[in-house]
C-alpha cells in the first residue's frame, strides 16, 4: 500500500485525481493490516511530512500519520521510540544540508498518540534533555516557537528541578538574539507571534515555579546590562517583563539598585536598554518596570546613571509618540524623565526641535489617543517653561505650537514637580550642573547657579557688561583694601578670561551674602544690588586710600576737582542725585533736600491714573537755540503743554538735539503759580519727561518705562493725613511736592516696582503689566551754574543759568523676573555692550557690525545670560518677552549715559586714566590663577572625555531613531527638518517602530 500511495503522491496526476486515490489509500489503512505493513507505511508518511517539498505531500504525510496513530496504536507506539526520536532530535532528518525544519512539529503530532503508552515517561524524560539542548544552542526564533508550542500542549516534556531554571535562563537568551530579518508586515506579525509564543511558555512555566521567576529576571538583566555584546540584545525581551508580577516589583528594583556587584556602567547600559523597550508594540506594563527602575536609582542617589541616561534617551523616547501602538507607554516614560530631571533644562531643551512637529501631526491625526497625548504633552511642556524658564527665544515656537492646547494651574504644574523630583534636597545634585562641552559661541562665559542663585547671577553679569564699571574693577591695583571688590574683580577676570563654559561664584556669593537672606531660597535681585552697591560704596569709602586717584585736569576748578577725587568708584558708576522740593501752598514758601542715589525705584500709577500722553501743569523752559532745534511754528509755543519733538535716529550723526521739556519751579510774581488753585489743570499729572513720548512706542492701553519715570516725577499733593508741618506757617499745611533729578548717574538703574502687598490676600502679588522699554531714553537733569561753565569750556555747550538738560541714556542690560511672587520664579537677564562709538574701532563682542552707517541701536548684538547659558538674542526679543510669557517681566533696567555734558568729567578722567575700552592689564596673582584654572579645566575634559567615553560606549546604540521623525514627510507643509507621520503606518514605518 505504501508503494500505492508513494506512486500516487508523486504522479503528475491532476490533484483532484491525486486526493481521490489517496483518499481511497487512507481509508483502507483504516483496516486491520500486518505490522510490517504499518510501519512501511508510518515511514513513507514521515518522510512526506518531515521532507515533503510542497505543502500537499506535507499534508498527507500528516492525514497519514494522524490515521495510523487512531487505528493501530501498538504499531505506532513501537515506531515512535525513544531512539527515534533521539536520532530525529540530535542528527536531524534527510540528506546533509537539507535536514527537515519540521521534526519539532513532527514529534508534537506523534505525542498525541503515545500519552497513555508506557513509553510515555520515557519519550518526556527524552524530550526534557533534548529541549534544554536545543535552547542552548540558540535556534530561529521559529524554532523556539515550535519548541514553546510543542511544550504548551504537553508540560510533561517540561524541563523540572534545576533543570527548569537553566531551560528557562536559556530561552531567555534565545529571546535576547531574535531579530526580525524581513521588513515586510507580514513577516512582522509572524515574527511577534512567534516571540509572543516563547514569552508565553515563560509566564506559564513562572505561574506553576514561581521560584524560577527570579533566577530568569537575573539572566535577564545579565544579558542587558553585559557591556561585551557586540550587538545589543533583542527588544524582543520586553515580552518576557509584561509576565513579571507586578506584586514582586518593588523587591525586585530594591535588590538590583543596592546590589554592590553591578557597576555603574552594567545598570546604565541596563537602564539604556530597558528604555529601548519602549518601542516593543505588544508589551505590556513595561513603562512601569522602566519607571520602577528610573525610581530606584534615584533613591539610592544614582544622579550619574539617571542623567547620562535620560539625556542619551529620552528623543528616542519622544519619538515613539508618533505611534498609536506604544504612545501610551512611550509618553508615561517621557513624563517621568523630563519631570524628574529638574536639575537642568539640557532633556527638555533636546526635545523642543521635535515639539512643534510632533504637536502638528497628532493634530493632524485626530484620534481619541493623539487629543489625550496632546493635554498631557502640554501639561508636561508648561511644567517644563515653570521650571526652566529664561529661554524665550528658544520656547516661542513651542509656545506657538500648543497655544490652542488647555493650561494647568500653578497648583497642578507645583504637584507633578513635586511628586517626581529625583531628590527633595537641592543640595544632593548641586554637583551634576549642566554639562557644556564647550564655552557659549558668543564667547561669553555662564555662572553657575549654587541654589536658587540666579538673581545674583542675572546683577554680576548686568554688571559685568557695564563696560566701564568693568574695566574700572579689572584695573584696581592689587592690595587696594577692599576684600568684597578685590572677589569682584577676580569674578570679572574669570568671567574676561576663563577657558570654562561656566564658572562658579561661590566665593563671591558667601562674600556678598546680605545677613537676612535665606540660604536657598529665591531673593529679590533688586535688593541684592542695593545691598551689594552699597557694601561696595562703604568698604571704599571706609579703606585707607583710594586705588586710582585722577590726574589733575585744567578743566577742573579746585572745588570740582575736590569733589570729583572724593568720589568712590560706586558713586562715579552709578550715583546720581535728586533734589526734594516742598512747596507750602499756603505762604508758598519752598523747602528743598538733596539726596544721593545708585537707582530709582519706578511704581505704577494707578489704574484709574493714566500717566502716557499727559500734560504738564509746569512751564516749559527752552535750553537755548544753539542747542535745539527751534520749533516749526516758535508762535505756539508758549501755550503747548509739552512740545513735540523731531524723532531722534539713533546713530545718525547729522541728527538734531531734540527739544526737552524740563519741569521746575517758577520764581513769586509774574503770572499765576501752576501750583496754585486758579491755574489751570491744577489737578492734572504734570509730564516732565514729555521727549519720552515719541520714544517708549506704547500702545495707548500699556505703559511705558517713560510713564513711570513721569509718575515718579510728578508733583504730589499732601493733604489730610499727609498734611506738611511748615517752618515758616508754624502749622500743617496743604503742600505740594516734587523730586527733580540734579546729576544723572552714569549708569542709570532702574527698578520697576512689581511687588507690592495686597491687604486682602495678605500676600506680595506682583504687577504683570507689560512695560515697553524704549532702547534711548531722555532724562531731565537739573543744570548747575557751574556745570554750565565747566561744560562749555569743554566745547560742550549747555543752557545758561539755572536749568534742566536732557541726558541722553542707552539701554544695556534688563533683568527679568519669570514667575508671580517675589519668593519664587527665576531671573535671567538680556545685555549688550554699550560703549563709546568709535566707527574706527573693531567691536569687542567679536561680532561684524552691518555695513550701514545709520545702524539702529536695536541693531547691536544684544546677549541672553540664564545661568550657565549665554546665547545670541536681540533687542526684539527684549521687547516681545512679556507678549509672549505673560510672567516673565522687565524688573531691573540699566542704562548708560551717552558722553556730552554732565558725563564730561567722568569721560575726561576715564580717558586721562587711559583708553576706557582697551583691554585691563590684570596684576600677577590674578593673572596666574586664570592661567592654572584654565590648565585644570582642559585636564578636567580629558577626564571627562575618558569617562564618557566609557559610559557611552556602554549605552545600548540606537542608531537612525531620528528616522520617525524624517521617514514620512507632510508633503503640503513640508518645511524641511523632521515631520512625523501620524501614527506611522506602512510597513516601513512599522519596521523601524519594533525594531
Amino acid at each position: 500500500m505504501d508503494k500505492i500511495l508513494e506512486a500516487v503522491v508523486m504522479s503528475s496526476y491532476p490533484i483532484n485525481v491525486k486526493q481521490g486515490l489517496v483518499r481511497r489509500v487512507i481509508e483502507a489503512a483504516k483496516q486491520p493490516m500486518d505490522s510490517e505493513q504499518c510501519w512501511s507505511m508510518l515511514e513513507l508518511s514521515t518522510k512526506l511530512y518531515l521532507i515533503g517539498d510542497t505543502k500537499y505531500k506535507r499534508e498527507i504525510g500528516k492525514e497519514v500519520l494522524e490515521v495510523y496513530g487512531h487505528y493501530h496504536p501498538e504499531e505506532f507506539e513501537e515506531f515512535f521510540n525513544v531512539r527515534f526520536l533521539l536520532s530525529l532530535l540530535q542528527e536531524g532528518y534527510g540528506p546533509l544540508g537539507k535536514r527537515s525544519h519540521y521534526v519539532l512539529d513532527y514529534i508534537q503530532l506523534g505525542l498525541q498518540f503515545v500519552l497513555e503508552s508506557p513509553s510515555a515517561n520515557s519519550i518526556f524524560s527524552l524530550l526534557r534533555i533534548e529541549v534544554l539542548r536545543k535552547v542552548c544552542e540558540r535556534p530561529s526564533p521559529k524554532q523556539c516557537a515550535k519548541i514553546s508550542r510543542l511544550l504548551t500542549q504537553h508540560p510533561q516534556c517540561i524541563p523540572t528541578g534545576k533543570h527548569q531554571v537553566l531551560f528557562c535562563q536559556q530561552l531567555i537568551r534565545c529571546i535576547g538574539q531574535f531579530q526580525c530579518v524581513s521588513e515586510g508586515e507580514e513577516d512582522i506579525m509572524e515574527f511577534l507571534e512567534q516571540v509572543n509564543k516563547v514569552s508565553g511558555l515563560l509566564q506559564r512555566i513562572w505561574r506553576t515555579q514561581t521560584s524560577a521567576i527570579l533566577p530568569s529576571l537575573k539572566e535577564l538583566f545579565t544579558l542587558i546590562s553585559s557591556t561585551e555584546e557586540q550587538e545589543a540584545p533583542s527588544n524582543a525581551l520586553a515580552s518576557v517583563v509584561q509576565f513579571v508580577p507586578l506584586e514582586l516589583m518593588d523587591g525586585i528594583i530594591r535588590n538590583l539598585t543596592n546590589d554592590d556587584s553591578i557597576t555603574d556602567v552594567q545598570m546604565m547600559t541596563a537602564i539604556g536598554r530597558m528604555i529601548d523597550w519602549v518601542s516593543w508594540p505588544l508589551g505590556k506594563n513595561i513603562d512601569k518596570w522602566i519607571i520602577a527602575l528610573l525610581k530606584g536609582l534615584a533613591a539610592v542617589k544614582k544622579f550619574s546613571i539617571l542623567i547620562e541616561v535620560t539625556l542619551s534617551k529620552i528623543e528616542k523616547v519622544f519619538s515613539k509618540l508618533m505611534y498609536p501602538i506604544v504612545r501610551e507607554g512611550a509618553l508615561s516614560v517621557l513624563q517621568y524623565m523630563l519631570l524628574s530631571f529638574q536639575h537642568s533644562h539640557e532633556a527638555f531643551h533636546l526635545l523642543l526641535p521635535h515639539i512643534p512637529m510632533l504637536v502638528a501631526s497628532l493634530k493632524k491625526e485626530d484620534s481619541n489617543s493623539a487629543t489625550s497625548s496632546l493635554e498631557q504633552l502640554a501639561e508636561l511642556i508648561h511644567c517644563m517653561f515653570f521650571r526652566f524658564s529664561g529661554f524665550p527665544d528658544l520656547y516661542e515656537p513651542v509656545l506657538e505650537a500648543v497655544k490652542a492646547l488647555p493650561i494647568p494651574n500653578e497648583d497642578r504644574i507645583k504637584h507633578l514637580l513635586g511628586q517626581n523630583a529625583w531628590t527633595s534636597q537641592k543640595n544632593e545634585l548641586a554637583c551634576f550642573y549642566p554639562r557644556l562641552a564647550s564655552k557659549s559661541e558668543t564667547g561669553k562665559i555662564g555662572l553657575i547657579n549654587l541654589g536658587n542663585t540666579c538673581y545674583m547671577n542675572s546683577i554680576i553679569q548686568s554688571l559685568f557688561m557695564a563696560s566701564d564699571f568693568r574695566h574700572s574693577v579689572l584695573n584696581l591695583t592689587e592690595g587696594n583694601s577692599q576684600p568684597l571688590m578685590t572677589k569682584l574683580q577676580w569674578l570679572f577676570a574669570f568671567l574676561e578670561h576663563s577657558q570654562r563654559p561656566a564658572i562658579s561664584p561661590e566665593s563671591f556669593l558667601s562674600a556678598s551674602w546680605p545677613p537676612w537672606f535665606t540660604p536657598g531660597a529665591q531673593q529679590d535681585c533688586s535688593e541684592y544690588l542695593k545691598y551689594l552697591l552699597d557694601r561696595l560704596h562703604e568698604e571704599e569709602k571706609t579703606g585707607k586710600r583710594i586705588y586710582q586717584k585722577l590726574k589733575e585736569s585744567n578743566l577742573m576748578s579746585q572745588a570740582m576737582e575736590h569733589h570729583y577725587l572724593n568720589k568712590t568708584l560706586i558713586e562715579k558708576m552709578f550715583g546720581g542725585k535728586m533734589m526734594t522740593k516742598i512747596r507750602c501752598l499756603n505762604c508758598l514758601n519752598v523747602s528743598s533736600r538733596e539726596e544721593a542715589f545708585t537707582d530709582l525705584s519706578l511704581a505704577f500709577p494707578p489704574p484709574e491714573r493714566h500717566v502716557h500722553g499727559s500734560t504738564s501743569v509746569l512751564p516749559v523752559e527752552e535750553i537755548g537755540p544753539q542747542l535745539i532745534e527751534p520749533p516749526e511754528n516758535p508762535s505756539q509755543l508758549p501755550a503747548s503743554p509739552w512740545i513735540q519733538r523731531k524723532a531722534f535716529v539713533v546713530g545718525d550723526p547729522a541728527a538734531p538735539p531734540v527739544l526737552v521739556e524740563t519741569v521746575g519751579f517758577q520764581e513769586p510774581g509774574g503770572t499765576a503759580h501752576p501750583l496754585s488753585d486758579d491755574a489751570a489743570g491744577a489737578d492734572a499729572a504734570k509730564d516732565p519727561l514729555s521727549a519720552f513720548g515719541d520714544q517708549a512706542c506704547a500702545p495707548k492701553d500699556s505703559r511705558s518705562v517713560p510713564d513711570l519715570i513721569n509718575y515718579f516725577l510728578s508733583p504730589e499733593r499732601l493733604t489730610a493725613e499727609n498734611k506738611y508741618h511748615c517752618e515758616k506757617c508754624a502749622s500743617l499745611q496743604d503742600a505740594e511736592k516734587v523730586a527733580e533729578l540734579t546729576e544723572g548717574p552714569h549708569y542709570l538703574i532702574l527698578t520697576l516696582l512689581r511687588f507690592s502687598f495686597d491687604p486682602r490676600t495678605m500676600k506680595r502679588k506682583k504687577i504683570l503689566d507689560n512695560v515697553s522699554i524704549p532702547v534711548v531714553l531722555k532724562l531731565p537733569v537739573l543744570i548747575t551754574p557751574e556745570e554750565t561753565e565747566v561744560c562749555q569750556r569743554g566745547k560742550d555747550r549747555a543752557t545758561s543759568g539755572n536749568g534742566f538738560m536732557s541726558v541722553m541714556y542707552d539701554l544695556c542690560s534688563v533683568v527679568v523676573h519669570s514667575g508671580i511672587s517675589s519668593e519664587s520664579g527665576h531671573y535671567y537677564c538680556y545685555s549688550r555692550e554699550c560703549t563709546d562709538t568709535d566707527p574706527h574701532e573693531q567691536p569687542r563682542d567679536r561680532v561684524p557690525k552691518p555695513a550701514s552707517d545709520k545702524q539702529l541701536e536695536f541693531e547691536i548684538q544684544w546677549y541672553l545670560f540664564n545661568d550657565t547659558r549665554v546665547s545670541f538674542s536681540s533687542f526684539e526679543s527684549v521687547s516681545n518677552v512679556t507678549s509672549f510669557f505673560p510672567k516673565d517681566t522687565a524688573y531691573v533696567l540699566f542704562y548708560r549715559q551717552r558722553p556730552g555734558r554732565q558725563s564730561y568729567l567722568l569721560h575726561e578722567t576715564l580717558a586721562e586714566a587711559g583708553r576706557p575700552h582697551s583691554e585691563p592689564s590684570l596684576h600677577k596673582d590674578l593673572m596666574e590663577a586664570i592661567s592654572k584654572d584654565n590648565i585644570l579645566y582642559l585636564q578636567e575634559q580629558e577626564k571627562e572625555a575618558r569617562n564618557r567615553a566609557a559610559y557611552i560606549s556602554a549605552l545600548p546604540k540606537s542608531p537612525l531613531w531620528w528616522k520617525d521623525f524624517d521617514k514620512d514627510k507632510d508633503d503640503d507643509n513640508s518645511s524641511g527638518g523632521c515631520s512625523p507621520a501620524a501614527g506611522g503606518g506602512g510597513s516601513g514605518s512599522f519596521h523601524g517602530l519594533v525594531f
